[in-house]
């Protein structure tokens, strides 16, 4: 709603600014960017997917696999149960509480230490695609260039797939000046669940 709002005042201030000004308004040069498309095409952005990724499947597997040991753990006291004596299974009890304890405190600390990480990421992401369109901009001699809440724009103002093309040229000198390292042999398929944002 935020958005909405926020786009029809940057409509309306631009409506008012140029019928007030058509003279020089006629000479500005105008372009638009679909940052959402930035956010998910530009090759930066799966870097930051894919260093997550292998930042976080080494807990996510100990996590998978400490919570296949509480559920074996609740299925041999299940199947079990009826032959323990009673301090037995007080004690067995008492040990699946505790592993189901420790596995959801560590589920919720690796899940708080993506979320976290993943900001860090998407901040800093965020920085380069708005320099990389800045840079794009001043060097093409633009004077405004709008984002967010634009409703509608011909293609011929739309300089997304330009800026695309130049993060990724940038994305190829950074991959080709990086060094070599092996890779891992237990790279993940999947990365930890996120809530949607």
């Amino acid at each position: 709603m935020k958005g909405v709002v926020n786009s029809i005042v940057l409509g309306l201030g631009a409506a008012l600014l140029f019928s007030a000004a058509p003279a020089w308004a006629a000479e500005l040069k105008f372009a638009v960017v679909d940052y959402g498309k930035l956010m998910q095409e530009a090759p930066q952005a799966k870097a930051v997917s894919d260093a997550l990724r292998n930042e976080f499947t080494p807990r996510q597997r100990d996590l998978q696999a400490q919570q296949a040991a509480v559920k074996a753990r609740e299925d041999r006291l299940e199947k079990d149960g009826a032959t323990m004596t009673q301090d037995q299974r007080a004690r067995a009890d008492k040990e699946l509480r505790d592993g189901a304890r420790d596995f959801s405190r560590k589920q919720s600390e690796l899940q708080d230490d993506f979320n976290a990480r993943k900001n860090e990421e998407m901040s800093r992401l965020q920085r380069t695609l708005i320099e990389e369109v800045r840079t794009y901009a001043k060097a093409q001699g633009f004077d405004l260039v709008f984002a967010d809440g634009v409703i509608y724009s011909t293609p011929t103002l739309d300089i997304t797939p330009a800026i695309l093309t130049a993060l990724q040229a940038h994305a190829g000198k950074a991959s080709s000046a990086a060094p070599a390292t092996t890779p891992s042999t237990s790279t993940p398929a999947t990365s930890p669940k996120t809530p949607s944002h």
